[in-house]
């Protein structure tokens, strides 16, 4: 008869397609059912931590729900740093976890529920008789409210015999928050009003944008306008007109574009949280800028938002575009008057910098050139955040992640590399990490280097420092020693994993990434640049922040 873990499993297995972890005991009956009865595929990651990261960023490439596993105690404990950053990243995920005994807790247990709820997971825990139906809730309260749940099954529990398994109920979802009601019809005819007298009108877009699927709609109303456009770091490439677009805001937008920013006299803000970053710490507009934000939250999530609409990011879009359409105004003709490409242009960099090393400026623009156009680019988390997010533009939102910077973490990358694969199977998977955040991460080199193979690419920007550290505390006199780190062969590190491995010190050097990039994937290995570059270039988000901290 099937066991409880066989109703988890085929549960489950009606709402995703993949599950990332690690096995042990508390979850092997799980696994089991999934390989023998369920067509879910599996992958093992070396770090608990891992799993969840897999799951994250295979959900922020593809979309959906995403799936991860661990065992109990130890193993559970592994994935709380990667469980909190899709927590605040608010990534719908469900993580099957074995749990103590329902008899009680074990010398070695520990309170998964508290250590769970502590960073914003609720727990569900299957019993003999309900463990389908609850499974159900779980992926129910995943997808509602967009977080992670944990899914317990309790070790003495995982292989009793459950009986047959029933046909378990879809999840109610929320349907779009569609913008209704007398107040939010006039705060639209109010944005219409003012997008349509504006003379440097001006659309932001996040990743609340893209999930609501408003791109094809914020260009229509681009285009009726005349806005120049922009977009959040997890919001690129949203906005179907590239030659309007200034790129992305705040500390990671060149300093042109934000500007023009500047010079905005209405901006309207689609599905961006507006956090500081963004906001360049509250100088992205100018005083005298009208602020209209629109989003699902409850209330308008920055100071400077003078007017909020509640609802989808897209059935927003429309709506105001429509009352445009009412109303009959000539576009504001304003960014047909300003040279977008130049404006988002950054600073090319010098081949080496005063210390000799390479200079980061210089080697992003280069990898930029040589990358291929189907690049998905995935982050860890680190001072070297900013070249990747400058100078490497993506096609969409899915195809570039930050995975650790909604919970201000390093040590994720690595991890990240087969969710991404696996979720864009036809694209090339390129990492940003730094030397720091990669050696936290190195068990899941060798994850990235046998899911990936020759459509991964691992970029180390290793300056033998924690970079942030230094260029936020050194500078304040603090002691620098701990903030230094032995200089790392990443690129022979690779090489015991099976890639190649190119220490990259001149511009020179990257020549090989233009070879690899230039084969069939199925003929190269997965490559890893080991750059050496100089902590004495400082990126301009980071500059920002020392101003700011100053």
């Amino acid at each position: 008869m099937p066991t409880v873990s066989a109703h988890v499993a085929a549960a489950l297995a009606r709402h995703i397609d993949h599950v990332f972890g690690v096995m042990g005991n508390g979850n092997a009956y799980f696994l089991d059912a999934l390989e023998r009865s369920t067509d879910v595929g599996f992958t093992a990651v070396r770090h608990e931590a891992g799993g969840v990261v897999a799951a994250d960023a295979y959900h922020r490439a593809g979309g959906g729900l995403a799936a991860a596993t661990a065992t109990y105690g130890a193993g559970f404990t592994n994935t709380l740093t990667a469980l909190a950053e899709a927590v605040q990243a608010h990534v719908p995920l469900v993580l099957v976890v074995g749990d103590e005994p329902t008899s009680g807790r074990r010398p070695w247990g520990v309170d998964q529920i508290a250590l769970a709820s502590a960073v914003g997971a609720r727990t569900y825990t299957v019993g003999r008789a309900d463990a389908a139906a609850t499974t159900v809730i779980a992926i129910e309260h995943a997808l509602t409210y967009r977080v992670p749940t944990v899914l317990a099954i309790p070790y003495d529990v995982a292989a009793l015999d459950a009986g047959p398994v029933p046909e378990a109920p879809e999840p109610r979802l929320p349907a779009p928050v569609a913008p209704r009601g007398p107040f939010t019809a006039q705060s639209i005819r109010d944005a219409a009003a003012a997008l349509a007298g504006a003379k440097r009108p001006f659309l932001l877009a996040g990743r609340g944008a893209w999930i609501a699927g408003a791109g094809a709609a914020l260009g229509d109303l681009a285009d009726a306008t005349g806005a120049l456009t922009a977009s959040t770091a997890l919001g690129r490439g949203i906005f179907p007109r590239d030659e309007f677009d200034l790129g992305v805001t705040g500390g990671f937008g060149a300093e042109e574009a934000m500007e023009l920013v500047e010079q905005a006299d209405v901006a309207v803000v689609f599905g961006a949280s507006l956090n500081q970053f963004t906001m360049r710490f509250g100088a992205l507009f100018a005083p005298g800028a009208r602020v209209i934000q629109v989003d699902l939250a409850p209330a308008a999530t920055h100071p400077h938002v003078g007017g909020y609409i509640r609802g989808d990011a897209a059935l927003v879009a429309r709506a105001i575009a429509e009352e445009l359409a009412s109303m009959g105004p000539a576009p504001s003709g304003w960014r047909e008057r300003v040279d977008t490409a130049s404006a988002r242009a950054y600073e090319p960099g010098d081949a080496f910098a005063a210390d000799g090393r390479l200079d980061p400026r210089s080697a992003a623009a280069r990898i930029a050139e040589l990358l291929p156009e189907d690049r998905v680019v995935v982050s860890d988390g680190g001072h070297f955040i900013g070249w990747a997010n400058m100078y490497w533009p993506v096609a969409s939102p899915d195809r570039m992640m930050m995975v650790g910077t909604a919970f201000q973490s390093i040590g994720l990358g690595f991890a990240s590399v087969p969710g991404a694969v696996l979720a864009k199977p036809d694209s090339t998977i390129v990492l940003t990490s730094g030397d720091g955040g990669g050696l936290m991460a190195l068990a899941d080199l060798e994850s990235a280097v046998r899911v990936a193979g020759g459509r991964g690419l691992a970029v180390v920007w290793n300056d033998a420092a924690y970079g942030a550290e230094v260029n936020l505390y050194g500078l304040k006199g603090l002691a620098e020693a701990p903030m230094l780190i032995p200089q790392v062969d990443f690129a022979g590190v690779a090489r015991g994993f099976g890639a190649e491995g190119v220490v990259v010190r001149t511009l020179a050097d990257l020549d090989r990434l233009a070879e690899w990039a230039g084969t069939p994937a199925a003929e190269r290995p997965f490559l890893l640049l080991d750059l050496r570059i100089s902590g004495s270039v400082i990126a301009p988000y980071q500059e920002e922040i020392i101003r700011v901290n100053s």
